[in-house]
Order: structure tokens, then C-alpha cells, then sequence
């Protein structure tokens, strides 16, 4: 069995305070994309684990095999073969471990009629990480608390076309909450999906960016970038370093911006 875990980007993102665990509470619009990992799953005598990447290894930390291990505490499971090719870039701030944490529940639930309800699958997702019940649904929603707690949100960029270019750098979440300063929101989330995207720009922040663009200006430069070649909108997603733009029309790739993202990963679809 086979399933296709997807990234996510975050439309605004707003660091609110610090709570004293030491976690952050954020406000953020989770939406689905569909830059894909492939996760294949085949019932085996022995249990295994392999990825397909060149900067990855499957390793007890992982989270597909986090995942796995979960459910076989609760669970009786038979072994499987597991194989991961990674697509989505790590350290990308597109969730793409989490998604394949998620994928990975579903995945068994379904291979070994585990019967568990979308109530149930949330629950073990939560123990995995706090975006990971996010990818059960996989819906756009706004995320509260820590980011796991989630209000569906009537929002749709279906016919819009998006362009994601990760530079080769990496920040970790840590790195990022550790330079950032909570602000309360100036902008209620609910009265997103009321506005047209050309507006998103005046109203949407991402707390994170001033602090990243000053120690990774090349992710600043792709955002303006995206502006001027006509996005609707543009961001960088969750804590970086990946950078977004939404545009009407597919782009034309210009000289400036082919010497810009020389070296980037970069993706785009029609959503």
C-alpha cells in the first residue's frame, strides 16, 4: 500500500508568548499542497525500514518510525517493510516529517484494518509532534495553542498557482524561537478567507521573518523576488527556510531569477 504525504505552508504566522514549559502559542492558517513524499508500506516476515534521500537516513527518531512504533505498543501489527522517499525538504518549514508521521498512522490503519477513527488517529498524531494531527484531516485550518489546536477555516486556492524555492540553507525551529519576540495579533485569522489574496500582503505576517532575513538574507530576497514577479502573495512558511508565492498565471522564469535560485530546491503545481 502506498500513500503520498504532502507539505503544508502557513498563511501568516503569529507568535503570541511563551508559556513556562517553554513552548511558544501561535496563531497560523495550516493549508494543504501538494509537494509529495511517497510512503510504501508491504506486510513482510521481519520489519524494515528504508528512505530515499541523499540527506536522510530511517533512524529511531524518525518519525514514520516513531509512527510504527506507537501503534505496535497499542496494537497487534505485523511486521512491514516500510520505504520513505522523501521529496519535501527538510528544514524546509513545510512539515514534511510531520506529514509522514500522519501518513504513516493512516497508512497502517488501513493495511492492518485497525478500524480507528479520525478522533483516535489525531490523538496518537498529537504524541508525535504538535502539527502532526494537522495531516489526519488535511484541511486548511487555523492552529491555536502550540499549534495543535484546530479550527477549520472555509478557505480554497484552488486554480491559483504556487511556487515554493528553498535556499540551500536550513533553520531549525529552535534557532528560530530563540530569536524571535512574541507581539500579540493585529489581524484576526477568521476574516482571511473574506479577503481577496491581493490583500493578504497588508494584513498577513509571519513573526519569524524579520529575525531570519536578517541572519539568511537570501531568503528575503526570494520573497521580494516573488513580488516582483507578480505574486499575489508571498511568504516564507512556518520558520523558514522555504519561501512561497501565489500567482494567477504560471511564472516566466527570468535571467534575475535564475541566478537567484541557482542551487534552491524549488517546486511548483496548480492548486
Amino acid at each position: 500500500m502506498i500513500c503520498f504525504p504532502n507539505a503544508k505552508i502557513n498563511l501568516g504566522l503569529h507568535v503570541t508568548g511563551k508559556r513556562d514549559d517553554g513552548y511558544h502559542t501561535i496563531e497560523t492558517v495550516f493549508y494543504p499542497v501538494p509537494l509529495c513524499d511517497a510512503l510504501e508500506a508491504v506486510r513482510s516476515e521481519k520489519v524494515s525500514f528504508s528512505v530515499s534521500s541523499s540527506k536522510l537516513n530511517i533512524a529511531h527518531d524518525n518519525l514514520v518510525v516513531k509512527a510504527y512504533n506507537l501503534l505496535l505498543e497499542l496494537y497487534k501489527i505485523q511486521p512491514l517493510e516500510i520505504y520513505l522517499k522523501k521529496a519535501i525538504p527538510i528544514g524546509a518549514g513545510l512539515g514534511g516529517g510531520s506529514a509522514d508521521a500522519a501518513f504513516m498512522l493512516k497508512l497502517i490503519n488501513s493495511l492492518c484494518s485497525l478500524t480507528l477513527s479520525d478522533e483516535e488517529l489525531e490523538l496518537y498524531a498529537a504524541k508525535l509532534g504538535a502539527d502532526c494531527p494537522f495531516f489526519i484531516r488535511n484541511k486548511p485550518v487555523i492552529a491555536t495553542g502550540t499549534g495543535n489546536i484546530f479550527t477549520p477555516i472555509d478557505l480554497s486556492l484552488k486554480g491559483y498557482y504556487l511556487y515554493i524555492i528553498k535556499p540551500p540553507v536550513s533553520v531549525s525551529t529552535k534557532e528560530a524561537y530563540s530569536l524571535v519576540k512574541p507581539l500579540s495579533a493585529d489581524f484576526e485569522l477568521t476574516e482571511l478567507a473574506t479577503l481577496p489574496i491581493s490583500c493578504w500582503r497588508d494584513c498577513l505576517r509571519n513573526d519569524f521573518e524579520p529575525y531570519i532575513f536578517k541572519k539568511y538574507p537570501v531568503i528575503g530576497e526570494i520573497k521580494a523576488m516573488f513580488y516582483e514577479q507578480g505574486a499575489e502573495y508571498a511568504a516564507m512558511s512556518g520558520s523558514g527556510s522555504a519561501v512561497f508565492g501565489i500567482f494567477t498565471k504560471p511564472l516566466t522564469v527570468t535571467l534575475k531569477m535564475k541566478q537567484l535560485i541557482k542551487n534552491c530546491f524549488v517546486w511548483s503545481g496548480e492548486l
